[in-house]
C-alpha cells in the first residue's frame, strides 16, 4: 500500500512538473510560405500562428502584406495568420494583361489559397482595397466564412473613383502634376525594403 501511494505521489509529481514547464516554455510559430497556383496566376501568401485561420487581404492595388506587420503579430497567439499578396502586388505574379486585374479574379485568388491550404471556414479581413475585396468575397463565399472583417474600406471601386476625381479637381495645379507624376511612376517598391508595401510620406501628404 504504502508502495502504491509513493508511485502515485511520484506520478502526480512529475505531471505537476510537466505542466509547469508547459506553462513556462515559450511558444514557438514557424512560418510557412509558398505560392499557391490561382488558375495560372502565382500567388504569394505567409502563414503562422495557431488556432482558426484569419485570412488578411492588403489594401492597394499595389501594395502588399508587409504593412500590416508587426502590427496583427499578436493574433498569432489566437488565429493562424494567412497573409496574402494580391496578383500584380508585392511577390505574388505580374500580368501583362490589365484586363485580368479584377475584383472577380482576386476573390478566386482568395478562394484558390483557402482551398490550397485546407483552411475550412476562414475568418477574412480586408482592409481598404482588401475591404472591397473580403465583401465581394462574402458575397459569393458566404459559406467559406466564420467572420467577416472590414476596416477604412469602400462598398463600390466605381463611386471611391468619382470621390478620388472630385478631390483631385480641387487640388492646387502644382499639387495635381505632382501627385500625378509620383501615380504614373507607381506608388510602391520606393525607399527602404521595409517602405515597399506602402505609399510614400511624399504621397500620403499630398493625396
Amino acid at each position: 500500500m504504502v508502495g502504491m501511494k509513493s508511485a502515485l505521489l511520484t506520478a502526480l509529481f512529475a505531471l505537476a512538473a510537466a505542466v509547469a514547464v508547459a506553462q513556462t516554455t515559450p511558444a514557438v510559430y514557424p512560418q510557412q510560405e509558398g505560392y499557391v497556383d490561382a488558375h495560372g496566376v502565382l500567388i504569394y501568401y505567409v502563414a503562422f500562428g495557431a488556432g482558426s485561420p484569419l485570412v488578411v487581404v492588403h489594401g492597394g492595388p499595389g501594395a502588399d502584406h508587409t504593412y500590416f506587420l508587426p502590427y496583427l503579430l499578436s493574433l498569432a497567439r489566437t488565429h493562424r495568420l494567412i497573409f496574402i499578396d494580391e496578383r500584380g502586388s508585392g511577390r505574388s505574379q505580374r500580368l501583362q494583361d490589365v484586363s485580368l486585374y479584377t475584383v472577380e479574379a482576386m476573390v478566386e485568388d482568395v478562394e484558390s489559397v483557402r482551398q490550397a491550404l485546407n483552411l475550412g471556414k476562414i475568418s477574412l479581413l480586408g482592409h481598404s482595397y482588401g475591404g472591397v475585396l473580403a465583401q465581394a468575397y462574402a458575397l459569393k463565399y458566404q459559406q467559406n466564412l466564420s467572420h467577416l472583417i472590414l476596416n477604412s474600406t469602400f462598398p463600390s471601386t466605381r463611386q471611391m473613383n468619382e470621390v478620388l476625381a472630385r478631390e483631385k479637381a480641387q487640388m492646387p495645379p502644382a499639387k495635381l502634376a505632382r501627385l500625378n507624376e509620383l501615380e504614373q511612376a507607381g506608388l510602391f517598391g520606393k525607399g527602404e525594403a521595409w517602405e515597399h508595401g506602402r505609399y510614400t510620406a511624399e504621397y500620403e501628404t499630398l493625396a
